[in-house]
């Protein structure tokens, strides 16, 4: 495919217009420059034919991004990036014709951030090859992944597919646009701020040179953007594994592997996008369930949801409640949860009753 003059493509009519549909599908904050969302008709209106023309002569610069940070429930917190939303509907439009480019060069077992692929694809993929005889479980955790990808090497890689020098120009000038915490900028010199229409996309072109490493050393794997587990045949080979794949990582990738959370385990011992595993001696065959910490969060959010020190009404409380089981239902639903769904009705009546004294 000629990929020498995707500038056009991009800044159709057709495409933005999808872009500027599926930013305000979104929603979401307004970033430095305080513009809403509920805002971009009436400046793509005004300033639209501008902003076309600045990206076709290289003259658009996008704003810094607005820093917020998302606690995790390990005490730590998630650093996002919030882009202006005229920067978001910019990055969908060159997401959207990059895309289906990329898309057939990653790696079948690749899920995370693709048009149909989900997380439940993920662990029953992990789970077929689990099944097929590999004993141990190889888990990979790379450290604050999004905060530390190297620009060059990424562009360097973009580059061997899109020929475009428009386009490699405007997707570094996203990179190294800057980030704004607490109204004193910084330079971004390395990363791709997670929260940016373009930034999913980014992490998979970064990734599938990891996935292209483990296909060539034939290796059985399930990777889910940063989440990545390898089956291996023995405690012996997954050693092994993960010294040469760490080193792979670190060494040729630029990233940076979290020791402390990486681990080699039996599929009973493993952690997977929430979900655990556990051997069905009636089938003679791995499962899997939602994991007993997912449980536990799912609990405590119950807790959270029917607090009687919550401001709002009963009828709110239960609307949200309602909306959490579902969530939380129809994400682990792939799993085994004999049992469990009664536990969970039982707590929930426990928590309604707690709080609204009786059951509606």
């Amino acid at each position: 495919m000629d990929t020498s003059s995707l500038m056009e493509q991009i800044v159709s009519n057709d495409n933005l217009n999808v872009a500027y549909r599926q930013v305000v599908r979104n929603k979401g904050a307004a970033g430095v420059d305080g513009m809403e969302y509920t805002e971009l008709s009436n400046h793509l209106s005004e300033n639209g034919e501008n902003i076309k023309e600045q990206l076709r002569t290289r003259k658009y610069k996008p704003q810094p991004v607005r820093r917020v940070e998302i606690p995790k429930a390990d005490g730590g917190v998630r650093k996002l990036g919030v882009p202006t939303v005229t920067d978001r509907f910019i990055q969908q439009a060159i997401a959207q014709v990059l895309t289906p480019i990329f898309e057939k060069q990653f790696h079948n077992h690749s899920y995370g951030f693709g048009p149909n692929r989900c997380a439940q694809q993920a662990v029953i993929k992990a789970l077929e090859m689990r099944n097929d005889g590999h004993n141990w479980i190889v888990d990979i955790d790379l450290e604050r992944f999004f905060d530390t990808v190297d620009h060059d090497k990424l562009m360097t890689i973009i580059g061997r597919t899109i020929k475009d020098g428009d386009v490699i120009s405007i997707i570094r000038k996203f990179l190294v646009s800057g980030i704004m915490v607490d109204g004193e900028y910084e330079d971004s010199v390395i990363g791709t701020p997670q929260g940016g229409n373009l930034s999913p996309l980014l992490a998979n072109i970064m990734l599938n040179e990891l996935d292209k490493e483990m296909e060539a050393r034939g290796l059985d794997f399930v990777r889910y953007a940063d989440d990545c587990i390898i089956m291996v045949g023995s405690r012996q080979a997954s050693e092994r594994v993960m010294r040469s794949i760490t080193r792979y990582i670190e060494e040729k990738l630029g990233l940076k592997v979290n020791a402390s959370k990486s681990k080699i385990d039996k599929p009973k011992g493993i952690k997977y996008l929430g979900f655990g595993f556990y051997y069905d001696s009636f089938a003679k065959e791995y499962r899997a369930k939602p994991h007993a910490k997912s449980v536990e969060k799912c609990k405590a959010r119950m807790k959270e949801l029917t607090c009687r020190s919550w401001g709002v009404d009963n009828a709110y409380k239960v609307k949200k409640l309602n909306e959490l089981i579902r969530g939380w239902i129809n994400y682990f639903k792939i799993g085994s949860m004999k049992g469990l769904c009664e536990k969970l009705d039982s707590n929930i009546r426990y928590r309604l009753r707690m709080c609204i004294c009786e059951l509606p």
